[in-house]
């Protein structure tokens, strides 16, 4: 499995644009662009997760949205969150299965390349709506300069991550690195786990 980063940050700034240019667009169309690599629809539906999400928590910062809306926002969030976790996992199982056998006396990464993945999603977002105040009209022009410095800035740091985690990936396959699959073990959506849910005897509606 060839694990090229930027051809998923080429992917997610593509799949940003589609998706803020059609509300229909859904999840199933973007996995298309990815052709048949498994790693590919994993790291996009994960980029999809992320969208979701930063849209949902927008709608709770919006001025006089209701208790209830808030709380059916929250329950988005929880819901979105977990599935992001679940794909920043199968990701690195699928890595891990590619990687093959892994020295034990490789130093050990802390970070996986699924979690640098979603890192990767992210700032594909940030850069997205930075770059939409950089040319906002009716924003000031000090406004506008100061999101081209934050632009300029958050392009860099991915181009960083990009090279990281080719780099990481690299050194797993070569084995002068290694990684482990680490759990997320979440818990807020654990009716065994979570008080807040246990004590009143409810359940979680996925």
């Amino acid at each position: 499995m060839i694990l090229d980063a930027n051809e998923i940050a080429r992917l997610q700034d593509r799949t940003t644009q589609l998706w803020h240019g059609a509300e229909d667009f859904s999840a199933e169309k973007s996995l298309n662009l990815a052709g048949s690599c498994q790693l590919l629809e994993l790291a996009l539906g994960n980029h999809r997760a992320n969208f979701d999400l930063w849209h949902e928590e927008d709608k709770a910062r919006e001025p006089g949205a209701s208790d209830a809306i808030i709380a059916e926002v929250k329950h988005n969030i929880d819901r979105l969150n977990q599935h992001r976790n679940d794909l920043i996992e199968a990701m690195d199982r699928l890595l891990l299965e590619a990687a093959g056998h892994q020295s034990p006396e490789a130093p050990l990464h802390s970070e996986t390349p699924g979690l640098i993945l979603d890192r990767l999603s992210i700032l594909a977002l940030k850069i997205f709506h930075t770059e939409e105040e950089a040319h906002r009209q009716s924003a000031t022009e000090a406004h506008r300069q100061r999101n081209r410095a934050r632009l300029a800035l958050l392009k860099e740091q991915r181009d960083d991550l990009v090279g990281c985690l080719d780099s990481l990936w690299a050194d797993v396959l070569t084995q002068r690195r290694r990684f482990k699959l680490y759990r997320q073990m979440k818990m807020y959506n654990d009716p065994e786990l979570n008080p807040a849910i246990y004590k009143h005897g409810a359940s979680v509606v996925s």
